[in-house]
């Protein structure tokens, strides 16, 4: 294909395009001409890897050209890219957006009626209430379209997961919580101002949240842990 339908198809301009190649971000096109290259879907492909990179990462192009060189490489790694873009991009994780109404929640989320009010039942997704209306949080938006995913990637009722295990999870991570809150976040707190406290509590949960998440990928991955088969 031409630059011209690249740059259709990328929304990236010609100038930019051709420096990505000249900085061996993309590979070189094949000259079909003095002045005429053909681009491939390839080539569509990476710019916009680099754009997604740019756009949730905003990171400078000396390391993305790193990083699209190890995504190529690894499957995995690029899953696990689109993975945080879709649900942890920088700017949803500076802005508490609320989904307000069951309805509009539903249909951002793709959870069906029945599951949500099980889910809401079982304290997995939960609302305040603004009069008659139902209000989401973010975490709980997130945490439905997680559940709606899982289940297209094979790990819902119709695969023998048994949904009402969110429940257990969401037990389980309480006493966790709770756990963490007391043994980290409630300590020394007469050393520091409340203002300094506040700060405190806000960072080192985040940073908490994030222990968690890499103790998880740590663990699966443990070759020492045994797990039990889940089919009978």
């Amino acid at each position: 294909m031409k630059i011209s339908e690249v740059v259709k198809e990328t929304k990236v301009p010609k100038e930019t395009i051709h420096y990505y190649v000249r900085e061996g971000l993309i590979p070189r096109p094949r000259k079909a001409g003095k002045n005429v290259a053909n681009y491939t879907d390839v080539h569509v492909e990476q710019i916009l890897l680099i754009k997604q990179i740019q756009d949730n990462f905003y990171l400078p192009l000396s390391l993305i050209k790193k990083i699209v060189k190890q995504l190529a490489q690894s499957p995995e790694l690029k899953s696990l890219l689109e993975l945080r873009s879709d649900y942890h991009s920088p700017v949803d994780q500076l802005l508490e957006i609320e989904t307000v109404g069951e309805e509009v929640f539903r249909k951002t989320t793709g959870l069906g009626a029945k599951w949500l009010a099980k889910f809401e039942e079982w304290g997995v997704i939960t609302f305040k209430k603004d009069g008659e209306e139902k209000i989401y949080s973010q975490d709980d938006v997130i945490i439905a379209k997680l559940i709606v995913d899982l289940d297209r990637a094979g790990f819902g009722p119709k695969d023998g997961f048994d949904p009402e295990n969110m429940k257990r999870y969401v037990d389980l991570f309480r006493k966790i919580v709770v756990m963490a809150h007391t043994t980290y976040l409630q300590t020394n707190l007469e050393k520091f101002t409340p203002e300094q406290n506040l700060e405190r509590v806000v960072r080192g949960s985040e940073l908490m949240s994030l222990l968690f998440y890499h103790l998880y990928r740590k663990l699966i991955r443990d070759p020492s842990i045994q797990f039990e088969s889940g089919t009978n």
